[in-house]
């Protein structure tokens, strides 16, 4: 399904996507879901999510985390006019250039967490970011720099990253490790 570009289309892509990505889950064998994820052979994977992610709850950790970020960029930026009294969509602390470390932190930050809590955390961030989505209308998703806090581009970008693409980044990864662990 090509990029959203209307809310229907992010609503439906993003259900659509979460539900793959859970039927995946549910359908992995045992082996594959206690086997490490390991791409170290496949030279192609350079990004460093390829050697931090160690399995399904590292990932799906990581997809709650985002969808955390989202929901907390909207709640710091609603209502505000300007965008000099915007709060960005990553922490203060990170940028685009260092969010790599950021991700980091967020992996530490879960060693704990155990898959089922990960599964039920990303439920609740995942219903609660479509009912977000849901508020806004085509044109406030969908307009560049509609509100001044989303910068040059439009909200609707920041759902799409943080459900169907991020979503879709997931399942192909998991599908990998699978196709790699029977």
């Amino acid at each position: 399904m090509p990029r959203a570009r209307n809310k229907a289309d992010l609503l439906k892509s993003a259900q659509e996507n979460y539900t793959k990505l859970m039927e995946l889950i549910s359908n992995m064998t045992e082996n594959q879901m206690n086997t490490p994820f390991d791409f170290s052979d496949d030279a192609s994977k350079k990004e460093a999510h390829w050697s931090r992610d160690k399995n399904v709850r590292d990932v799906l950790i990581h997809l709650y985390e985002w969808q955390m970020l989202m929901l907390k960029f909207i709640e710091n930026n609603a209502g505000k006019t300007d965008a000099k009294s915007s709060i960005n969509f990553l922490p203060s602390e990170y940028t685009w250039k260092t969010y790599g470390a950021m991700n980091v932190m967020f992996w530490n930050r879960h060693q704990d967490t155990g898959l089922i809590d990960a599964k039920q955390m990303l439920a609740e961030t995942h219903k609660k970011v479509i009912a977000l989505a849901e508020q806004y209308t085509d044109e406030e998703l969908f307009t560049k720099k509609h509100f001044p806090w989303t910068g040059t581009t439009d909200l609707g970008s920041y759902f799409v990253s943080t459900t169907s693409s991020h979503y879709d980044w997931a399942i192909k990864k998991i599908k990998l490790h699978c196709k790699k662990v029977l």
